[in-house]
């Protein structure tokens, strides 16, 4: 090796040093135990009908690639087929399938809001929304989470100086290292009154809340203002997202979106077991009904507790705030069967470093129970 290339290499090592130091660095493990790490919620991944409908799609003919971008020969039936019926599902206009959550966030956000706008982000926002806002071509701010006045707030004050486009209010129905929840009537009506937008990314509640799966954008209809995001990779076992708006924002979309139009389009075999996940929404609401009833018992469990303050929803932050204690305590409960991993900045605030709890249906309450006991007793260890 030369010393070009060890002068090289020293720069990254410098940086993955740094991380160890600050008992932040990471490694990639492979899953073991109990599952209350996944984002599984329906128990769909490894479904047998998920299964068997990837199975005849193969037997039917359909490609494992598309081949291309969807403008060029990668446009597959089964991409069309999947979009009419997640547009009649959700009750939406128009659907668009993307490859991942991540793509259709970043693709949105860089496509839709034009220069002049303002795009106002929950500061707790994934990161693939503050990416795409940051390779917008519109004006971007950050609000105090889940605080809608500070939404007005910020829309008033960019209107007296001088802002003259559409502003953008960017949430997330559900928060995936919170597990609270978005004021979206609040939002919703904020958009009314300022002629804006609201783009909802509904990644950990479409499958679980709402009728059939539907989301919690379907109680507030789905107006020409509001444009979501449902991440087929969580609670709809598959791989992908779908991006549901008017007609008018789709063609715009295709025609003007970089991510897009000059991206392989995804697998069309994912858009079969997409629509095969939509079916068992509507086929099968009492997984819906099962997954409910354990968050219930799980708030309750941890309530009657008074260990630490529940969500309300299907994911559970148990703080810890200390990067190292974390992760000791991930991997105490990861000794002991259950799969539950340390979560530390940047992805969460520093200071806030966290065990991110989820319930699916790979699990039920008896093994709650013995998770929340393992973790009673191993925090009181740690702490003593």
């Amino acid at each position: 090796m030369s010393v070009s290339e060890r002068n090289m290499s020293e720069r990254y090592l410098s940086a993955l040093r740094a991380l160890e130091r600050d008992d932040r660095l990471r490694s990639l493990a492979a899953r073991d135990g109990i599952d209350f790490a996944s984002n599984d919620y329906l128990a769909l991944a490894n479904a047998p009908r998920m299964k068997q409908a990837v199975i005849a799609a193969i037997e039917a003919g359909t490609p494992i690639g598309a081949g291309g971008s969807r403008l060029l020969r990668g446009n597959c039936e089964e991409h069309e087929q999947l979009e009419a019926e997640a547009a009649r599902f959700f009750g939406a206009e128009a659907a668009l399938f993307f490859s991942s959550g991540y793509i259709a966030n970043f693709a949105v956000l860089t496509a839709l809001p034009q220069r002049g706008d303002l795009i106002v982000l929950d500061d707790l926002v994934h990161a693939s929304i503050r990416e795409g806002a940051n390779a917008s071509r519109a004006e971007t701010c950050e609000v105090t989470h889940n605080d809608a006045a500070a939404f007005e707030d910020t829309i008033r004050q960019w209107r007296a100086s001088g802002g003259k486009g559409r502003p953008w209010l960017v949430v997330e129905s559900i928060y995936s290292m919170d597990g609270d929840f978005a004021p979206l009537a609040d939002l919703l009506a904020i958009a009314e009154r300022h002629d804006a937008f609201v783009v909802v990314d509904e990644a950990h509640a479409t499958g679980v809340y709402g009728e059939s799966g539907r989301g919690l954008t379907a109680a507030y209809g789905h107006a020409d203002n509001i444009v979501v995001v449902h991440t087929c990779g969580k609670a709809l076992g598959a791989v992908g997202a779908l991006v549901t708006c008017t007609k008018v924002l789709r063609d715009f979309i295709i025609n003007r979106c970089r991510p897009f139009i000059f991206a392989t389009a995804p697998s069309p075999l994912m858009a079969a077991a997409v629509r095969e996940a939509l079916r068992i929404l509507q086929e099968e609401p009492e997984r819906q009904q099962r997954l409910q009833a354990l968050i219930a018992f799980t708030n309750r469990e941890i309530g009657a507790r008074n260990s630490w303050r529940s969500s309300g929803s299907q994911i559970l932050p148990y703080i810890v705030g200390n990067n190292a204690r974390t992760m000791t305590l991930a991997a105490a409960l990861q000794k002991r069967g259950f799969d539950i991993r340390g979560i530390r900045p940047p992805t969460v605030p520093a200071g806030t470093a966290r065990l991110r709890i989820s319930l699916t249906l790979n699990v039920d309450e008896s093994q709650v129970r013995a998770m929340l006991d393992a973790l009673a007793e191993e925090a009181a260890r740690l702490d003593a």
